[in-house]
Protein backbone atom coordinates (compact mmCIF):
# COMPACT_ATOMS: atom_id res chain seq x y z
CA UNK A 1 0.00 0.00 0.00
CA UNK A 2 1.23 3.52 -0.66
CA UNK A 3 2.37 5.78 2.19
CA UNK A 4 1.06 9.10 0.83
CA UNK A 5 -1.66 10.03 -1.61
CA UNK A 6 -2.29 13.26 -3.46
CA UNK A 7 -6.03 13.82 -3.62
CA UNK A 8 -7.23 16.04 -6.44
CA UNK A 9 -10.83 17.23 -6.24
CA UNK A 10 -13.15 20.20 -6.42
CA UNK A 11 -13.02 23.28 -4.24
CA UNK A 12 -16.81 23.12 -4.53
CA UNK A 13 -18.89 20.17 -3.26
CA UNK A 14 -20.73 19.48 -6.52
CA UNK A 15 -24.42 18.73 -6.89
CA UNK A 16 -24.56 15.05 -5.89
CA UNK A 17 -24.45 14.31 -2.13
CA UNK A 18 -22.48 11.14 -2.93
CA UNK A 19 -19.47 13.30 -3.88
CA UNK A 20 -19.28 14.72 -0.34
CA UNK A 21 -19.97 11.33 1.24
CA UNK A 22 -17.15 9.71 -0.75
CA UNK A 23 -14.76 12.58 0.12
CA UNK A 24 -15.48 12.18 3.85
CA UNK A 25 -15.10 8.40 3.71
CA UNK A 26 -11.84 8.70 1.76
CA UNK A 27 -10.36 11.15 4.26
CA UNK A 28 -11.26 8.88 7.17
CA UNK A 29 -9.87 5.79 5.44
CA UNK A 30 -6.60 7.52 4.56
CA UNK A 31 -6.14 8.44 8.24
CA UNK A 32 -7.13 4.98 9.47
CA UNK A 33 -4.59 3.38 7.09
CA UNK A 34 -1.89 5.88 8.19
CA UNK A 35 -1.60 7.26 4.65
CA UNK A 36 -0.57 10.92 4.48
CA UNK A 37 -3.06 13.08 2.58
CA UNK A 38 -1.47 15.61 0.23
CA UNK A 39 -3.98 18.00 -1.27
CA UNK A 40 -4.57 21.58 -2.40
CA UNK A 41 -4.75 23.13 1.07
CA UNK A 42 -8.28 24.52 0.91
CA UNK A 43 -11.08 24.30 3.44
CA UNK A 44 -13.98 24.45 0.99
CA UNK A 45 -15.77 21.95 -1.20
CA UNK A 46 -14.58 18.38 -1.53
CA UNK A 47 -11.06 19.52 -0.64
CA UNK A 48 -12.19 20.69 2.77
CA UNK A 49 -14.34 17.63 3.35
CA UNK A 50 -11.56 15.12 2.65
CA UNK A 51 -9.04 17.09 4.76
CA UNK A 52 -11.41 17.55 7.69
CA UNK A 53 -12.33 13.87 7.71
CA UNK A 54 -8.64 12.90 7.73
CA UNK A 55 -7.91 15.37 10.54
CA UNK A 56 -10.90 14.17 12.59
CA UNK A 57 -9.40 10.68 12.39
CA UNK A 58 -5.95 11.89 13.48
CA UNK A 59 -4.50 11.76 9.97
CA UNK A 60 -1.44 13.52 8.63
CA UNK A 61 -2.58 16.21 6.17
CA UNK A 62 -0.27 18.30 3.99
CA UNK A 63 -1.70 21.19 1.99
CA UNK A 64 -0.03 22.89 -0.97
CA UNK A 65 -1.59 26.17 -2.08
CA UNK A 66 -0.45 28.91 -4.44
CA UNK A 67 -0.45 32.45 -3.05
CA UNK A 68 -3.17 33.48 -5.50
CA UNK A 69 -5.64 30.94 -4.07
CA UNK A 70 -5.07 31.48 -0.35
CA UNK A 71 -8.22 33.61 -0.03
CA UNK A 72 -10.24 32.17 -2.92
CA UNK A 73 -10.08 28.56 -1.74
CA UNK A 74 -10.21 29.48 1.96
CA UNK A 75 -6.84 28.25 3.26
CA UNK A 76 -7.21 25.50 5.85
CA UNK A 77 -5.80 26.53 9.24
CA UNK A 78 -5.61 23.15 11.02
CA UNK A 79 -3.32 21.15 8.73
CA UNK A 80 -0.26 19.16 9.77
CA UNK A 81 1.68 21.22 7.22
CA UNK A 82 0.70 23.94 4.75
CA UNK A 83 3.05 25.00 1.97
CA UNK A 84 2.26 28.34 0.32
CA UNK A 85 3.89 28.28 -3.12
CA UNK A 86 4.34 30.76 -5.93
CA UNK A 87 1.98 29.34 -8.58
CA UNK A 88 -0.09 26.37 -9.81
CA UNK A 89 2.85 24.73 -11.58
CA UNK A 90 4.87 24.75 -8.36
CA UNK A 91 1.83 23.41 -6.48
CA UNK A 92 1.39 20.45 -8.80
CA UNK A 93 5.10 19.64 -8.90
CA UNK A 94 5.31 19.70 -5.09
CA UNK A 95 2.17 17.60 -4.69
CA UNK A 96 3.52 15.03 -7.17
CA UNK A 97 6.85 14.89 -5.31
CA UNK A 98 5.13 14.37 -1.93
CA UNK A 99 2.89 11.48 -3.01
CA UNK A 100 3.21 7.81 -3.88
CA UNK A 101 -0.19 7.71 -5.60
CA UNK A 102 -2.94 10.06 -6.72
CA UNK A 103 -6.64 9.70 -6.02
CA UNK A 104 -8.94 11.76 -8.21
CA UNK A 105 -12.39 12.73 -6.95
CA UNK A 106 -14.95 14.76 -8.90
CA UNK A 107 -13.93 18.33 -9.64
CA UNK A 108 -13.68 21.02 -12.27
CA UNK A 109 -11.03 22.33 -14.65
CA UNK A 110 -8.21 22.18 -12.11
CA UNK A 111 -8.94 18.57 -11.21
CA UNK A 112 -9.06 17.57 -14.86
CA UNK A 113 -5.76 19.38 -15.49
CA UNK A 114 -4.14 17.56 -12.58
CA UNK A 115 -5.25 14.06 -13.58
CA UNK A 116 -4.22 14.59 -17.19
CA UNK A 117 -0.80 15.86 -16.14
CA UNK A 118 -0.30 12.91 -13.77
CA UNK A 119 -1.17 10.49 -16.57
CA UNK A 120 1.01 12.35 -19.10
CA UNK A 121 4.00 12.37 -16.74
CA UNK A 122 3.55 8.63 -16.15
CA UNK A 123 3.42 8.09 -19.91
CA UNK A 124 6.63 10.10 -20.36
CA UNK A 125 8.35 8.24 -17.47
CA UNK A 126 8.79 11.47 -15.52
CA UNK A 127 7.32 9.56 -12.61
CA UNK A 128 5.47 6.31 -12.05
CA UNK A 129 2.62 7.07 -9.68
CA UNK A 130 -0.54 5.01 -9.30
CA UNK A 131 -3.54 7.08 -10.49
CA UNK A 132 -6.95 6.10 -9.09
CA UNK A 133 -10.18 7.65 -10.34
CA UNK A 134 -12.93 7.59 -7.72
CA UNK A 135 -15.86 7.38 -10.11
CA UNK A 136 -18.53 8.65 -7.70
CA UNK A 137 -22.00 8.31 -9.27
CA UNK A 138 -20.39 7.65 -12.68
CA UNK A 139 -18.77 11.11 -12.74
CA UNK A 140 -15.75 9.92 -14.73
CA UNK A 141 -17.59 7.66 -17.21
CA UNK A 142 -17.31 10.21 -20.07
CA UNK A 143 -13.62 10.80 -19.27
CA UNK A 144 -12.85 7.09 -19.36
CA UNK A 145 -14.74 6.83 -22.65
CA UNK A 146 -12.73 9.73 -24.11
CA UNK A 147 -9.45 8.06 -23.12
CA UNK A 148 -10.63 4.88 -24.90
CA UNK A 149 -11.42 6.90 -28.02
CA UNK A 150 -7.96 8.48 -27.93
CA UNK A 151 -6.46 4.97 -27.86
CA UNK A 152 -8.76 3.68 -30.64
CA UNK A 153 -7.82 6.63 -32.85
CA UNK A 154 -4.11 6.01 -32.38
CA UNK A 155 -3.09 8.91 -30.15
CA UNK A 156 -1.81 7.04 -27.09
CA UNK A 157 1.47 5.18 -26.82
CA UNK A 158 0.38 2.93 -23.99
CA UNK A 159 -2.72 1.00 -23.09
CA UNK A 160 -4.97 3.22 -20.96
CA UNK A 161 -5.59 0.24 -18.67
CA UNK A 162 -2.07 0.92 -17.33
CA UNK A 163 -2.62 4.68 -16.98
CA UNK A 164 -5.22 4.61 -14.22
CA UNK A 165 -7.55 2.46 -12.16
CA UNK A 166 -11.26 3.22 -11.81
CA UNK A 167 -13.10 2.46 -8.57
CA UNK A 168 -16.69 3.18 -7.55
CA UNK A 169 -16.16 3.58 -3.80
CA UNK A 170 -13.44 4.79 -1.45
CA UNK A 171 -13.36 1.36 0.19
CA UNK A 172 -12.31 -0.23 -3.11
CA UNK A 173 -9.08 1.79 -3.05
CA UNK A 174 -7.97 -0.14 0.01
CA UNK A 175 -8.78 -3.59 -1.34
CA UNK A 176 -5.95 -6.03 -1.93
CA UNK A 177 -6.02 -5.57 -5.69
CA UNK A 178 -4.86 -1.93 -5.41
CA UNK A 179 -2.30 -2.43 -2.66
Amino acid sequence: MFQSAAVFCGSKPGSDPLFSQHAATLGALLAQHKITLVYGGGNSGLMGIVANAALENEGNVIGVMPKSLVEREFKHDRLTQLHIVEDMHTRKKMMYSLCDAAIILPGGYGTLDEVIEMMAWNSLSIHDKKVILLNSAGFYDPFVQQISIMREKGFLYTDPAHAFTVVDSPEAIFSNRLS
